[in-house]
């Protein structure tokens, strides 16, 4: 079974859930749906909010958001908009990568800087990002409307983390992502998938001893609770997606997709705003919470030893993308180089 038809049969199942919902939709055409990946509050909620404000401001259209847990997991969400009963998903590379292989390149380590101005310069410049991902996303029954940065990645394990062979014997949870997992083996870790839903439980009961996440979602999930060591390693950003199902874009009429394209826009404008400062809150909120935390930043050095790893992901993410994975690479990384000569 395919990626797409398997995400197709979890939003078919799902659908019995959503009986009633469906058929208010039937007679309310205006009233859309959105779903996304985390808690009240955090990154993907905001910009989830920013663009129903917008959508609600400027149309008689209506948007009712869905946050984590409320339709299911990541598969479910994803599942549910390619199957129409949603009209709008926000999911991370992570999971979309097992639908669409080359998004999973977010899980090169070291690709991305992890200065937020060259970063946000990236995300808005890119030609990766805004002209080869949406003809990917389509491909897959989706149009993609906005991918945004989320927060430095930042690893959490059952002691301090400071050079590739302290990774060695630990089980490391990853999304369910395979070149994640490659990332975790090149650094010495045995990689374990598994879904949000389950991370805090196999941490506390050390099935697994660690993962990794934007620390504005360490402090939201109570991940320091378990898995109290924080390591900086430098070696990316979290990155997320909007995204519409296609067929439902496709047949709206040409004033409303450039609403919803608009309200991608101002929803960005806004998250990048938000995140602003929101690493180092969430860091002071953690330890004003919990005096077990450590905090290590990988000095130079320290980093070297774990980007020598990188190059082997790198031929990873080629060999599962073929020749579409290498022209999208050899982009991204005009794109970096473009932007960071602009920032000298």
């Amino acid at each position: 079974m395919s990626s797409t038809a398997k995400f197709r049969k979890l939003g078919i199942v799902s659908a019995v859930a959503f009986a009633g919902l469906t058929a208010a939709n039937a007679v309310h055409a205006d009233n859309w749906r959105y779903a996304h990946e985390e808690y009240e509050g955090d990154v993907q909620d905001v910009y989830a909010y920013a663009f129903k404000e917008y959508i609600e401001d400027n149309s008689e259209h209506t948007l009712q958001v869905y946050r984590f847990g409320e339709l299911g997991e990541s598969d479910d969400i994803m599942g549910q908009t390619l199957s129409g009963i949603l009209q709008f998903v926000n999911q991370s590379p992570g999971f979309t990568g097992s639908l669409i292989p080359e998004a999973q390149i977010f899980f090169i380590p070291y690709l991305m800087p992890t200065d937020m101005d060259t970063v946000v310069e990236f995300f808005r410049e890119s030609e990766a990002i805004n002209k080869m991902f949406p003809k990917l996303y389509a491909d897959a029954g989706l149009e993609l409307l906005q991918m945004y940065p989320e927060g430095e990645m930042v690893v959490t394990a059952n002691e301090p983390i400071e050079k590739p062979s302290d990774f060695n014997n630990k089980k490391i949870r990853v999304m369910t992502n395979p070149l994640l997992s490659a990332t975790y083996e090149a650094f010495g870790a045995t990689p374990t998938p598994l879904p949000w839903g389950e991370v805090y439980g196999a941490l506390q009961t050390n099935m697994i001893q660690g993962q990794e996440n934007p620390i504005f979602w360490i402090e939201s999930g109570g991940l320091y609770e378990v898995s109290p060591h924080l390591t900086f390693t430098k070696h990316g950003w979290f990155t997320t997606a909007s995204m519409a199902n296609k067929d439902f874009y496709d047949g709206l009429p040409e004033e409303d997709q450039q609403l919803i394209q608009d309200a991608a826009d101002y929803a960005f404008d806004e998250i990048i705003v938000h995140i602003n400062g929101l690493a180092e809150k969430s860091l002071e909120k953690i330890k004003e919470a919990s005096d077990e935390v450590t905090v290590t930043r990988l000095n130079d050095e320290q980093i070297e030893a774990f980007k020598a790893r990188a190059p082997q992901v790198e031929d990873k993410f080629i060999e599962m993308t073929g020749e579409s994975g290498k022209k999208l690479l050899n982009q991204f990384k005009e794109d970096l180089k473009e932007v960071q000569s602009d920032k000298e």
